[in-house]
């Protein structure tokens, strides 16, 4: 796991310096090598941490969690704003985006809960408990307005509730919860801008204006060819015709300038790290780890799917970085803090086969 993270990170810092050729400024490159250091310090000692003590330890996993939640509502009075929505709270050259905070703070807070309730996940009123502790902070992303975080938050509710043993029906009824909520949310909470890209992705009416950023992105893929243009080479990314080439379409500037061996890559690594994250769940010795495990590896997969089926055209533009590679110093540092957990649970677990023999 964490040799394939940190080749993710490192394909993720050549893309960030060969976008950032043309403008001569290599201030987030820069900045991204450096979280990338210290994530990688973050994630080895983290991973020397026995996380089973969160098993007994309700009241510091909570803390955390409404620490997380006090930071998305401060971001209403106190964040910087940036293309009409409040994301993240700015310290100069540094800024901090506390939903990646509470990405691992969920995935400790369900796996705890599951693990805790798992002989009576039958009952649907501990279903809808649980969907409480998503929906609070859900609902404070989605009025920045934010919707990416939404889909992740809600798709890692959901992937653990499949695992924790959740039956059909009750599956079938959060689903129809959804659709309700989100009907609602279209007609009465959503911003015109946001409506316009859905519709943008089924009727593609406006390629100069809404539908721009996705058309670019698929250029910049189907252009980049075998092994791409070359470093700094790919007109797309250079010449700012694709939006966000460091963050949102980071994956379309990959498939243009080092082309489909690059992306083939990129996503065998990806893959990688979710098959590891998917067997340490398997192997686990007890549910909290089986659960924190199975989240860490549906988050992996939320992300990257969300974020390549945007830079493809195959869904409709939503803001959502790629995992390790996009770049964003708390998006990075969250994941490697994850994995270091991850890997802390893998050892502890082996550590706990040891003893039994």
């Amino acid at each position: 796991m964490a040799l394939a993270a940190v080749f993710l990170a490192l394909i993720g810092l050549c893309s960030l310096y060969s976008s950032s050729i043309h403008s001569g400024d290599f201030g987030n490159f820069t900045k991204q090598a450096i979280f990338l250091g210290v994530g990688f310090f973050l994630m080895l000692a983290l991973s020397f941490f026995d996380w089973r003590i969160f098993r007994e330890s309700s009241a510091f996993i909570l803390i955390l969690y409404f620490l997380s939640v006090a930071a998305l509502a401060g971001l209403f009075f106190f964040g910087s704003m940036n293309r009409g929505v409040r994301t993240w709270y700015d310290f100069g050259s540094f800024t901090f985006d506390p939903i990646e905070l509470l990405k691992p703070v969920l995935v400790i807070l369900l796996a705890k809960y599951f693990s805790s309730r798992h002989i009576a996940m039958y009952q649907l009123r501990h279903t809808l408990l649980s969907g409480f502790y998503v929906a609070l902070p859900a609902v404070l992303i989605f009025l920045q307005p934010n919707l990416g975080p939404c889909l992740v938050i809600f798709s890692l509710w959901m992937g653990m509730l499949v695992v924790s043993g959740i039956k059909m029906r009750h599956l079938f009824l959060i689903f129809l919860t959804f659709l309700i909520v989100f009907a609602a949310g279209w007609m009465f909470f959503l911003k015109d801008y946001q409506k316009a890209r859905v519709m943008s992705f089924f009727i593609p009416y406006d390629p100069l204006g809404v539908s721009w950023s996705q058309n670019q992105s698929k250029i910049a893929v189907g252009t980049g060819g075998l092994f791409g243009k070359g470093m700094g080479q790919g007109s797309q990314t250079q010449y700012g015709f694709l939006s966000e080439p460091q963050t949102d379409f980071i994956f379309a500037a990959i498939s243009e300038e080092f082309g489909l061996f690059a992306i083939i890559i990129v996503m065998v690594l990806m893959l990688l790290l979710v098959a590891r994250a998917t067997r340490a769940a398997l192997r686990a010795r007890d549910n909290f780890s089986r659960l924190f495990s199975a989240g860490f590896a549906v988050l992996l997969v939320a992300e990257a799917v969300i974020h390549i089926g945007v830079n493809i055209g195959f869904l409709p533009i939503i803001g959502l970085p790629l995992p390790l590679v996009s770049y964003g110093g708390s998006n990075l540092l969250a994941t490697f803090a994850i994995l270091g957990m991850a890997e802390g649970i893998v050892v502890a677990s082996h550590s706990t086969v040891k003893e039994d023999i």
